[in-house]
């Protein structure tokens, strides 16, 4: 697929700034691919699509202030995205300290390693020591690329807590007003930190809806898969396919694992939430026949890219946002519903006026036929 079919136009006043109040009262496109029928609803009306019986499979990655503002020793200022802590499965073990970094460390004091975004970046070099607005310091480990790169912190308070008093949310660049309350950028089920940015699908979910759900017999897991760095990057090459996507970090309870399998083998629908829920989901069952359990681990980084032409193993219908032009995650939505369809579906949202991106509205994306 060639990197301007994943083009649209859209006005930019299209562009949500604030998320709808109250979360479930935006709007919701109700699509069937199998049909084409295309319907205008409200997000409440969720309770009418879903049927007794369904499988509601939700990312409950809880976004942390991961956006942070440091000085060099120089003085120049640079911003932090702080999208991951490292564990040494994937990347490097840690060099050995600099003489700077082991003079501030303390005998048996923690070090840890985390993936950045910084910007500008152009003039940092390794060694290079930051210093958050109290003074505590990072230290520059190594250039990864694209603005990333890994940085230590040294002892205590670890970076956590610092973002905790230091970080803000990190709202994606489109966004342009302030948050009027951080709740506004995390859904109401988030209990797993790790994200740098929301998995927005689900924002506009209420504890009175998916109670609302859980009483018409439609059952809600939630599965962890922390948001990072492809959230940000978008496609560059011609040919999408040769794109090569980083790593999420995802989490699968046994619990949560065993619901799915019952679900699959059952036939009873599995709908997921956003198109992280899709990655964990066809990570697992990916290469499972069907009613099949899964085949890899319930635990991992996972590197799934779907797009257009992609057989999905795990997923009946797809509840999502509208996606940036050109991302991954919109080859993802096409190759769900179908490169002509999600067009059509495009086209129509903004035709109608549908509030677009992180908190814009949301549509209901049936599957083409069976799953395999």
């Amino acid at each position: 697929m060639r990197l301007e079919e994943l083009d649209f136009d859209f006005p930019e006043s299209l562009v949500a700034q604030h998320p709808c109040e109250p979360r479930d009262a935006c709007r919701l496109l109700a699509a069937d691919p199998r049909t084409g029928v295309i319907a205008h609803r409200r997000f409440r009306d969720i309770e009418h699509l879903v049927q007794p019986g369904d499988l509601l499979v939700v990312n409950e990655s809880k976004v942390f202030p991961a956006r942070a503002w440091v000085r060099k020793q120089t003085g120049g200022q640079v911003e932090l995205l702080f999208l991951r802590r490292l564990d040494g499965r994937e990347e490097p073990p840690t060099p050995a300290p600099t003489a700077a970094s082991a003079a501030g460390r303390s005998a048996g004091s923690q070090r840890e390693l985390w993936q950045v975004l910084a910007r500008p970046s152009a003039r940092l070099r390794a060694g290079q020591v930051l210093l958050l607005e109290g003074g505590e310091a990072l230290e520059l480990v190594s250039p990864h690329g694209d603005g990333r790169w890994t940085v230590a912190r040294d002892g205590e308070p670890g970076v956590l807590e610092l973002l905790d008093t230091y970080g803000a949310m990190p709202l994606p660049p489109y966004i342009h007003e302030p948050l009027r309350d951080e709740r506004d950028y995390q859904t109401v089920y988030a209990n797993v930190t790790g994200s740098a940015a929301a998995p927005t699908a689900g924002l506009h979910f209420t504890t009175d809806l998916i109670e609302a759900l859980r009483n018409r017999g439609v059952a809600v897991e939630g599965v962890t898969l922390h948001v990072g760095v492809d959230t940000f990057r978008p496609l560059t090459e011609t040919r999408i396919e040769d794109h090569a996507i980083h790593s999420e970090w995802y989490h699968v309870s046994r619990d949560a694992a065993d619901s799915i399998d019952e679900a699959r083998a059952s036939g009873r629908r599995v709908i997921a939430v956003g198109t992280t829920t899709v990655r964990v989901l066809e990570t697992l069952y990916r290469d499972s026949a069907p009613g099949e359990g899964p085949t890899a681990s319930l635990d991992g980084a996972t590197r799934v890219y779907i797009t257009p032409g992609y057989t999905f193993r795990a997923v009946d219908a797809l509840l999502t946002n509208f996606h940036l032009p050109r991302t991954s995650l919109l080859a993802l939505v096409m190759a769900f519903g179908g490169v002509g369809f999600v067009r059509d579906c495009y086209k129509a949202a903004v035709a109608e006026r549908y509030r677009f991106f992180s908190f814009g509205d949301a549509m209901f994306l049936a599957a083409r036929g069976a799953r395999s």
